[in-house]
Formats: structure tokens, C-alpha cells, sequence
């Protein structure tokens, strides 16, 4: 199978100029530095990274298990088993749909809101960290083209 031998150099240039791409690299890496302390901080908690992913999806007045699927791109066989799992841990339960009695929604359960109080908690230290480390105007600088960057891309187009 021929191979272009300056492949692996471009693709490693390309990433490192895509602003996008390191952004996603930045987000999983944080991700997995906080799920790490929340391991310390909770060893018997079973969290993982699919687990957290799910989180933001979820309305705090319950979501559905095929919103969560088109929310997440995965398929809704994935998304019940997360749920399950995330169940199980009493982050959150699913009651019926008020709106329509056949369906279910996955709603938080008063450990899951606290949990995600917690988690936001881990980040804002994981993120005091970083400031100190990057310093604090590159964090309120990165924070502002964040929030600028969000508010564009949740615009109606």
C-alpha cells in the first residue's frame, strides 16, 4: 500500500494551524483532566467521558431519548444505554412525557443537578489552573472569543 511519507508532516502542520481542530483538542484534554478529578474526588463513581457528553444535552425540564440521540449524533440504542447507566448512578430518571404519555423523558434527579453543580465547580478550578498557567488575560481573552464564537454559531441562520 503506497503511502505519501510527508503525510504524517503535513497532517501535524495542518492540525496545528486549524484553530477548530485545536479547539477540539483542548476540549477533550480538559474534559479528561476534570473527569480525572472527579474520579479523586469520588473514586466508586463509574464516570465516562460519553457520560459527561450526554449532560448538556439534557433540558433541566427532562429531554427525550431521540432528542438526545439527534443532540449527540449517536444512535438511540447508545443514548438508552448511557441513560441506563447514568440511572443506576441516580444522576437521573425518566418519568412520562406530559406532553405525550407514550413518551419518556430523562430528567435529572435532585443527585444529578447536584452533580452538575459539582462538575462546574471541578471545571472553574480546572480552568483557575489554566489561567495561572497561560495567565489570566490569555483565559479572559480566550473566554470572550469563546462567548463570541458560541453566540454565532447558536444564531439562526
Amino acid at each position: 500500500m503506497p503511502t505519501d511519507p510527508t503525510f504524517p508532516q503535513t497532517l501535524a502542520q495542518q492540525k496545528r494551524q486549524s484553530t477548530l481542530q485545536l479547539l477540539f483538542k483542548a476540549a477533550r484534554l480538559c474534559n479528561e483532566r476534570a473527569l480525572e478529578r472527579v474520579r479523586a474526588g469520588a473514586p466508586d463513581l463509574e464516570v465516562r467521558p460519553a457520560h459527561t457528553a450526554l449532560f448538556p444535552h439534557i433540558d433541566l425540564d427532562g429531554t427525550r431519548i431521540t432528542t438526545l440521540a439527534a443532540r449527540t449524533g449517536i444512535t438511540k440504542q447508545a443514548v438508552g444505554q448511557l441513560v441506563d447507566d447514568l440511572e443506576r448512578m441516580g444522576m437521573v430518571h425518566r418519568v412520562a412525557d406530559p406532553a405525550d404519555g407514550r413518551a419518556r423523558l430523562v430528567c435529572f434527579t435532585d443527585a444529578g443537578r447536584q452533580a452538575l453543580l459539582h462538575g462546574l465547580g471541578v471545571l472553574m478550578a480546572l480552568q483557575a489552573d489554566l489561567a495561572r498557567a497561560i495567565g489570566p488575560d490569555r483565559m479572559d481573552a480566550l473566554h470572550e472569543a469563546l462567548t463570541a464564537l458560541l453566540a454565532e454559531l447558536e444564531a439562526p441562520r
